[in-house]
């Protein structure tokens, strides 16, 4: 198994994307931390992984909040001696459009996206830093960023900024933690179908949109990107670093699409 002995933390993971990568890391042998904001989804989801035979447990984590943040990473460490892999998933999209964007939804969305990945991410990197090396095996982290970090999109003001702020992080991230043992990449998720997003791209054309601009013409599964958060987690990335993953149907790579005639 590609993560067996690896302990590894994976913030909002009591549901979507995040549940979706922890449960691919434990089924590769990893031993897993759930974290939520919402103390008992996480604990649920820990207990399925469990009764299911992988090592998995839960911790509370308010990723804005800094005393959170040393809390939930001294309780793992104190669980299990060192942290090998972060996954950077946690977050919170909230849409309108730009100049009736409040200021606290504006604040918001930087606190939870980018301020949230960044005290994860240095706390995780510490505790890299600080351990002994695992043999042969690098430290790994993951943020999760967006394609509407990459592109303009319609009510995307505060989401996109700070998913491109996080985008930028990565890259400065690894180019001063990759000569120190840890590798820092990005994976952006095109449009995913989860219990959030069938609501919430119901509304307003979204959804169509989204099937119009991707040339796969389908959503993605959460697997997909738990597929890509395996790779970029395990010895297979070793020399991949700072790099932003893509995992989107083509929606990033697509410019004008029409149809074809037949036989062109």
């Amino acid at each position: 198994m590609k993560l067996s002995g690896r302990t590894a933390l994976v913030t909002g993971s009591g549901q979507g994307i995040g549940l979706a990568i922890a449960t691919a890391f434990a089924r590769e042998g990893a031993t897993v931390v759930l974290s939520d904001v919402v103390a008992d989804r996480a604990e649920a989801a820990a207990a399925e992984l469990a009764r299911a035979g992988h090592a998995a447990e839960a911790v509370r984590l308010d990723v804005g909040d800094a005393a959170s943040v040393a809390d939930a990473f001294a309780a793992v460490v104190g669980r299990h001696g060192r942290l090998d892999i972060l996954v950077n998933n946690a977050g919170i999209g909230i849409n309108a459009p730009f100049v009736d964007f409040k200021l606290e939804d504006f604040e918001r969305s930087l606190r939870i996206n980018l301020t949230g990945a960044f005290l994860c991410g240095q706390a995780a990197a510490r505790q890299m830093l600080a351990q002994a090396p695992a043999p042969e095996r690098r430290s790994k982290i993951i943020n999760i960023v967006s394609l509407s970090g990459q592109r303009g999109g319609m009510g995307r003001a505060g989401y996109g900024a700070s998913k491109a702020g996080l985008e930028l992080l990565t890259r400065v991230m690894a180019t001063e933690l990759a000569a120190r043992g840890i590798n820092v990449n990005a994976i952006a998720p095109g449009p995913i179908d989860t219990a959030l997003s069938t609501i919430v791209h119901a509304a307003g054309g979204t959804r169509d949109a989204y099937l119009f601009l991707t040339p796969q013409r389908r959503y993605g599964d959460v697997t997909e990107i738990a597929h890509a958060a395996v790779f970029l987690a395990s010895g297979d990335s070793d020399y991949v670093n700072g790099h932003t993953l893509n995992v989107d149907g083509g929606f990033g790579s697509a410019g004008l699409m029409y149809p074809l005639p037949s036989g062109a």
